[in-house]
C-alpha cells in the first residue's frame, strides 16, 4: 500500500497569478474610483456657489447692491472656504453685477485638475460651460 501525500496550500506559480489579477483590477479601479471622488466633492462647489449667489440676490434687495465682501452676506470669512475645505469662494463685481469663482483647494485641486475653477454670474450664467457643471 503506498501512501499518497495530501497537497496542502499553494503553489507559488498560483499565488503570483492571484496577485497579477488583482494587481491589473486593482489597475483599473482606482483611476475610475478617484474620478468619482472628485466629482462627488465638486458638488460642494456647485451647492455653495448657487447658495452664494442666493444670498447676493438677498443681498441686493435689501441694499440694491451687490457686494464682494463674503463677510457682509454672513458667511464667517472672505474668501468663504467650504465646509470640507476642498474650495474657496470669493466674490467679484463686474458691470454692475456679480461673478462667484469656486477654485479648487488640495487635495481636490489635484484630484479635479480639469474643473480647478468654477464660476457663477448673477444672471445664472456658469463657466465652464462643460462637463465641470453636469446635470
Amino acid at each position: 500500500m503506498s501512501k499518497i501525500k495530501a497537497n496542502n496550500g499553494f503553489t507559488l506559480i498560483e499565488l503570483l497569478i492571484a496577485v497579477a489579477i488583482v494587481s491589473i483590477l486593482a489597475a483599473i479601479a482606482l483611476p475610475s474610483y478617484t474620478d468619482f471622488v472628485a466629482r462627488s466633492n465638486r458638488t460642494e462647489a456647485q451647492r455653495e456657489l448657487l447658495r452664494i449667489a442666493n444670498i447676493q440676490e438677498q443681498f441686493y434687495v435689501d441694499t440694491r447692491a451687490y457686494t464682494a465682501d463674503m463677510t457682509a452676506l454672513g458667511l464667517d470669512n472672505d474668501p468663504f472656504i467650504t465646509e470640507n475645505s476642498y474650495y474657496s469662494i470669493d466674490a467679484t463685481l463686474v458691470n454692475g453685477g456679480f461673478l462667484l469663482t469656486a477654485k479648487a483647494l488640495e487635495p481636490q485641486k489635484s484630484n479635479d485638475s480639469n474643473c480647478q475653477v468654477l464660476s457663477v454670474s448673477n444672471t445664472g450664467k456658469k463657466l465652464p460651460a462643460n462637463v465641470c457643471w453636469e446635470q
